[in-house]
């Protein structure tokens, strides 16, 4: 095995760096880094191009070595320190994979014969996101959308948070409200009978009232804002999570509200089934 020695922060080793770090770099050098065993087992599953390994000098798992023997790609070995940097665990990561970005579209989504999306609009927390990007893949979503300027979906923090579950699940951002209302006007057409559901944490319709059993769009609020008005306007329904009435609490947390709610979906359909 081959490898490029990074002894010190030279140029290579500041490129690395400025992914973890800097959202626009990312975007524009179409890369990001990727570590943990099981996110770069889904990136070797999932046929995710990686463009380059970093390697932690010293001893491996046998995983590691495997990994490495099957991935044909240039490989860099760093300091212990180095990888400390780049790594966002307390003992830094054997591997840290530089995976390239994919270009993904609504409109290339293949949607399954009973269709269940979901949109995020404009998320502000990396762990929120991570976890609904979990969450949607267990349930069976077909894809999430990501509305507006939010999070970056490919920071090291919403990959490491999602559990390999980002490269199982299309996940795309579109930037303007008014994309993403054409692709739905296109979905009302493609699915007959499509419903259209919001989370709100103002007293609505029940979540375990509605009928979620046919072809599906959840969309889901801003931490901070909820749920915009053009948004609201859109959807058939809105609908609540019922809390006991002795308690304090007024709203859950946006990726528990939509873990409640996407499970009723997939409670609801098995029962149909």
């Amino acid at each position: 095995m081959v490898c490029e020695e990074i002894r010190t922060k030279n140029n290579v080793y500041q490129h690395f760096y400025v992914l973890k770090t800097n959202r626009n770099k990312r975007h524009r050098y179409k890369e990001f880094l990727v570590e943990g065993v099981r996110n770069l087992n889904e990136v070797v599953n999932g046929g995710w191009k990686i463009k380059a390994l970093l390697i932690r000098e010293g001893n491996l798992s046998d995983w590691a070595r495997e990994l490495i023997h099957t991935t044909a790609v240039k490989n860099y070995r760093l300091r212990e320190e180095l990888m400390r940097e780049l790594s966002g665990k307390e003992d830094s990561s054997e591997l840290i994979a530089l995976v390239e970005m994919r270009q993904e579209l609504p409109e290339y989504v293949k949607l399954s014969g009973n269709p269940f999306l979901v949109v995020f609009d404009r998320p502000s927390n990396k762990g929120n996101l991570g976890t609904l990007i979990r969450s949607c893949e267990a349930f069976g979503v077909d894809a999430l959308l990501l509305t507006g300027h939010g999070v970056d979906m490919y920071d090291p923090e919403v990959i490491t948070a999602t559990m390999g579950s980002f490269f199982r699940l299309p996940v795309m951002r579109v930037a303007e409200n008014g994309t993403l209302f054409r692709y739905l006007d296109v979905l009302r057409e493609k699915a007959p009978g499509i419903r259209f559901v919001g989370s709100t944490a103002h007293r609505q319709h029940t979540v375990y009232e509605a009928m979620l059993q046919g072809p599906l769009v959840l969309m889901i609020g801003n931490e901070t804002t909820g749920l915009c008005h053009a948004f609201q306007a859109y959807c058939d329904e809105l609908l609540t999570i019922p809390m006991n009435g002795g308690s304090c609490a007024t709203s859950f947390n946006v990726s528990c509200a939509a873990s409640i709610i996407m499970y009723e979906v997939m409670r609801q359909r098995r029962t149909k089934g």
